[in-house]
């Protein structure tokens, strides 16, 4: 079976991110401005960049190369309109992460908002162990009680994250 976040449009997707209910758009494009600068880096690699929320900050003086790593071609098609002043200093990959097997480059910053709950913990630190990061930015939705997606008009569209989300334990 496909995974969900292929049959997502980025229109519904971001909409849902950013409304007023859910505010996560918002909220990870702020954190995201402290990830891409916080770090001396020439490298920085984002899992699960999606339509690109974020990329604005990338200061291309500082950073050489930012790898966007999604597994939906569509959403990464928009990062590369959207974000067409980058140049070559943005460079997508079409990755399914929870492919054990899939190749990423070494980088020194990897951003992971968000993506280990849909990919896994193994997962997760399969791929750090052959990016071999410097540092290691995440954020993780830890859930308290039955849905893990929070409401909106869209929420029907995420009807099928359930296949492919993976309850995170605080403590790991």
């Amino acid at each position: 079976m496909s995974n969900p976040f292929l049959e997502i449009p980025l229109e519904i997707y971001e909409k849902h991110m950013s409304f007023g209910s859910v505010q996560q758009l918002q909220t990870l494009n702020k954190i995201m401005r402290d990830q891409l600068n916080r770090y001396d880096v020439s490298t920085a690699m984002i899992l699960g960049v999606a339509g690109g929320n974020g990329l604005e900050y990338v200061d291309i003086s500082k950073i050489d190369v930012v790898y966007g790593v999604d597994i939906n071609p569509k959403y990464l098609e928009a990062c590369r309109q959207r974000f067409s002043h980058l140049g070559t200093h943005f460079r997508d990959l079409c990755s399914d992460l929870t492919d054990l097997t899939s190749c990423l480059p070494e980088a020194d910053l990897v951003i992971a908002d968000l993506i280990i709950e849909y990919i896994g913990y193994e997962a997760f630190v399969c791929h750090m162990q052959k990016v071999s990061p410097k540092y290691i930015s995440v954020v993780i939705q830890v859930n308290r009680g039955d849905g893990f997606v929070s409401d909106s008009p869209y929420l029907h569209a995420f009807d099928r994250l359930a296949e492919s989300h993976h309850q995170i334990d605080e403590s790991d």
